[in-house]
């Protein structure tokens, strides 16, 4: 079973890739770096509570969909 950080950066992409969003575009609207957007897509940090309701905001999604 993917833990839940991997499971988050595999939906995020997803949704992301299928929005025709990149992660630049990500990175400007909540103004952190391309590159950290990068490292919550691979699984690789915990964004906080906070950062995942701002990156479904500019998804244009629920948390809930970034996390199930």
């Amino acid at each position: 079973m993917q833990n839940e950080s991997a499971k988050l950066g595999s939906n995020l992409k997803r949704i992301r890739t299928e929005k025709g969003i990149s992660q630049g575009d990500i990175g400007r609207e909540l103004k952190v770096s391309r590159g950290f957007i990068s490292t919550i897509e691979n699984g690789k940090t915990n964004p906080t509570l906070s950062t995942i309701t701002k990156l479904a905001k500019v998804l244009g999604v629920s948390s809930n969909e970034l996390l199930k």
